[in-house]
Order: C-alpha cells, then sequence, then structure tokens
C-alpha cells in the first residue's frame, strides 16, 4: 500500500480519507462496489471503521446504499446536481463577496496564478486538471469567509459535486474559456474594492453559467439520442 496513514488520526477518519481521495481521484467511479473487507484489508483495520467511514461519505452524498448489492460509489443524479449548484452559487457568491476585503494581495495573485494555469489548459485540454485547478481557484475567495456557517455551506455544496465535476467540463468544453474570464473579472473587481453586492452577484452568475451550460448540452444531448432512436 502506498498511502501514509497517520496514527494520530482515528481509523475511522483514516478510512475516510481513504476512500473519499479515491473518489474524488477517480479511482472508484461513479456506481463502483465499494466492499468493506477489502478496502479493511488494504488499510490493515477492522470493517467497523470502515463501515463508519462509508457511512459518513453516504450522508454527504457521494455513496449510495442498495438492497442486496451494498455500497456504491453514487451515481450522477441531474436533479441533485441542478439542486447542488443552485444552491452553491448563493452560498459560495455571498461567501466570497464577504471574503473579498480580507482577501490580501498575495493570495489575489495566488489565484490569479492558477487561473493563467488554467488559461494555459485551454489549447490541449485536460477537463480533470482544469477541474482540480478551479477547485483550488475558488478555494482561495471564498476560505476567508469570516461567516462559518455560510463556509459550512459551501463546503458541503463542493463535497456533493466530486462525482460530476470533470464531466461538466469533459460535456461543455467551450464552458472553460468563458470561466477562465469570468475568474478574472471576479479578481479585478475584489482588487478594485467594489461593492459587496456586485461581487456576490458576480460570483453567483459564473457559477450558474456552469449550470446553464451543462443543462444545455445534456438536452442537446437527449434530442440526438432521442432522434436515433426514432432512425432506428
Amino acid at each position: 500500500m502506498t498511502d501514509t496513514l497517520t496514527p494520530s488520526v482515528s481509523k475511522s477518519e483514516q478510512a475516510y480519507d481513504f476512500i473519499r481521495a479515491r473518489i474524488t481521484g477517480h479511482q472508484y467511479t461513479p456506481g463502483y462496489r465499494l466492499v468493506l473487507g477489502t478496502i479493511a484489508d488494504e488499510l490493515h483495520m477492522s470493517v467497523v471503521p470502515v463501515r463508519e467511514a462509508i457511512r459518513r461519505l453516504e450522508a454527504e452524498g457521494m455513496v449510495t446504499f442498495e438492497r442486496n448489492v451494498g455500497a456504491r460509489v453514487s451515481v450522477v443524479d441531474e436533479s441533485e446536481y441542478v439542486y447542488t449548484m443552485e444552491t452553491l452559487g448563493l452560498v459560495e457568491g455571498s461567501a466570497i463577496s464577504l471574503a473579498a476585503p480580507l482577501l490580501t494581495a498575495p493570495q489575489i495573485a495566488q489565484a490569479r496564478g492558477l487561473n493563467e494555469r488554467m488559461r494555459r489548459l485551454l489549447d490541449h485540454f485536460d477537463p480533470h486538471e482544469f477541474t482540480r485547478l478551479n477547485e483550488q481557484f475558488h478555494a482561495i475567495l471564498f476560505e476567508q469567509c469570516p461567516n462559518p456557517h455560510i463556509l459550512d455551506l459551501v463546503h458541503r455544496g463542493w463535497r456533493r459535486l466530486p462525482g460530476v465535476r470533470d464531466s461538466t467540463f469533459a460535456l461543455v468544453p467551450d464552458r472553460a474559456a468563458h470561466s477562465v474570464e469570468e475568474h478574472e473579472q471576479i479578481l479585478r473587481l475584489i482588487e478594485d474594492g467594489a461593492e459587496a453586492l456586485e461581487v456576490e452577484l458576480t460570483a453567483r452568475n459564473h457559477r450558474w453559467r456552469t449550470l446553464d451550460a451543462f443543462l444545455l448540452a445534456r438536452h442537446h444531448d437527449q434530442i440526438h439520442t432521442d432522434s436515433r432512436t426514432e432512425q432506428s
């Protein structure tokens, strides 16, 4: 086993970090069956902490239980994705607007550096790497939010998205270029000390435009599928 487990961390927490990393890292893909005994053997622990970890992941929407099957990595539910993105647009927009006055020049420079790396990816698009950098960019902006309740809601929203984030930019790769430009717009507003409401609405609309692009692409795919079905 290549992973290093920290002895000071509880076994349940170790199992949680292990499984979650494999879901977000796509070793465990949507629909993958999580066999408690196999995971426990790999981590050199009993199935009890593994079961606790999976229950926690289930509460976060990353794992589902099926009768006579057991635990599986959650399959993307379009309705759930829509609700999560709508909510995340609201709470993350609010978090960024509250965090904006607290962001330092080095933090803004770090965010801009990540955005430039995303821009360079556009020529040879890698949705997984783009998504990873995108998450880091957003985290720099919202983590400074001084309201812990709003920040908790933002974290919950992001935790619900790992199974679909890569497929979003893979489905709508043209959205990536617009996303990079919108990131720069948000950074300029923060640097210029724009009104909190303007920052909030800009960040909110940035999130919702990604949702709109995803839904439009899914709609076109469905029309194409229906058309092929009718012709067959």
